[in-house]
């Protein structure tokens, strides 16, 4: 995060999440007094036990579960849990699932008009809402990024042992948002050393482990689970943007998943900026080009090639929308997605034409 105020730039990074990981980590709910536990998660958690299982191994004194949350949570649906909250009036709410569970559970308690302690479980590897300030809510067809301090969590806990049986599509989804959040990160108005070594690493680990996890590779999606939490942690203080706010828009009036959408946008977003720090950050995952074109060049077919082998969409046609919807749309998608935060940030100056440029180069034919 920059501020200006005062001197030129002045850079500031927050950590204040506290952040346990590795196999088994989740058990140590176990080990904190969290008084009052309201769990936020999705039916599949309820269904499956492990909500309540997580739940009754807590050390609380009361527990409920809140498992309405459905993807693209929308400010009806928050609005719900924070009436939840306020009837319930837990000490603690502990977030268990994707994305979508965690920017609900967030949203509860911030609208909630109390001050619960916030816990994040995530159960994807992708959104790094665990530790952000950020809180995606749908309303009218449109996604809109909340950002506020107090949005984010007092603990992350990252433990491998819940994406072991994650479906393939869901590690590809997930990954490429790992991989969107770290490459914007990098590349962000708002970027600082802090920000840039974890978006880095995090980038790197993604691009060259996200094979092996869709096929399988425990290793692997272990290495990806970390990284997204360190992506998370770079785009909360350095922004993101414009693949980011068209994703919003989009995923808010055709209902794709974001990190798919993501998939689509990167290499059509990527063939528009020529700054020279994606070139910096191609060279440091080990992509070759001396001439900072030859290493965007090589960046963009890497995701390209990688978007292949995962079996992701390379058009928003071949991921199911009509071609004419999106002519039709055109106008509120790119608005929505000028007025996105993310957009302020990005790189490139944000203007209709540009973000028109990438929309037909994405929306392909049928």
């Amino acid at each position: 995060m920059v501020e200006t105020k005062g001197c030129d730039r002045l850079e500031r990074f927050e950590c204040t999440t506290r952040i346990l990981s590795g196999p088994g980590a989740v058990s140590q709910l176990s080990r904190m007094p969290l008084g009052r536990l309201l769990l936020v998660t999705d039916p599949y958690f309820q269904e499956s036990g492990t909500a309540e299982k997580i739940a009754t191994s807590a050390q609380c004194a009361a527990w409920e579960l809140f498992s309405k949350i459905s993807p693209d949570p929308t400010v009806d649906l928050a609005a719900k849990g924070a009436a939840a909250v306020r009837s319930f009036r837990p000490d603690t709410v502990v977030a268990l699932g994707g994305g979508s569970a965690m920017d609900c559970a967030k949203a509860m308690a911030y609208f909630s008009g109390l001050s619960p302690r916030l816990i994040a479980i995530p159960t994807t590897s992708g959104s790094g809402s665990e530790v952000t300030d950020f809180s995606v809510l749908t309303h009218e067809g449109v996604k809109h990024p909340l950002v506020d301090p107090k949005l984010r969590p007092e603990l992350a806990i990252i433990d491998p042992e819940l994406v072991t049986k994650l479906p393939p599509a869901l590690i590809a989804d997930g990954g490429f948002d790992v991989l969107t959040h770290a490459l914007e990160a990098y590349g962000s108005k708002n970027a600082s050393p802090c920000t840039d070594a974890l978006a880095q690493a995090a980038f790197r680990t993604t691009l060259h482990a996200l094979s092996a996890s869709f096929s399988g590779d425990q290793g692997a999606r272990a290495r990806i689970h970390t990284a997204a939490t360190m992506a998370g942690l770079a785009f909360t203080n350095a922004g993101l943007g414009l693949c980011h706010a068209l994703s919003h828009s989009l995923g808010g009036q055709f209902h794709l998943p974001h990190g798919r959408l993501n998939a689509i946008l990167l290499p059509a977003v990527l063939a528009r900026s020529g700054t020279p720090k994606y070139a910096q950050l191609a060279r440091a995952a080990g992509l070759e080009g001396k001439a900072d074109t030859v290493a965007l060049r090589n960046l963009r077919n890497a995701l390209i090639r990688l978007r292949r082998e995962l079996h992701l969409p390379a058009t928003l046609a071949e991921a199911g929308v009509a071609p004419s919807e999106v002519r039709k749309n055109a106008d509120t998608i790119v608005s929505a997605a000028l007025s996105d935060p993310c957009a302020a940030t990005d790189p490139l100056d944000a203007t209709p034409a540009l973000l028109q440029s990438i929309l037909t180069e994405v929306t392909g034919h049928g």
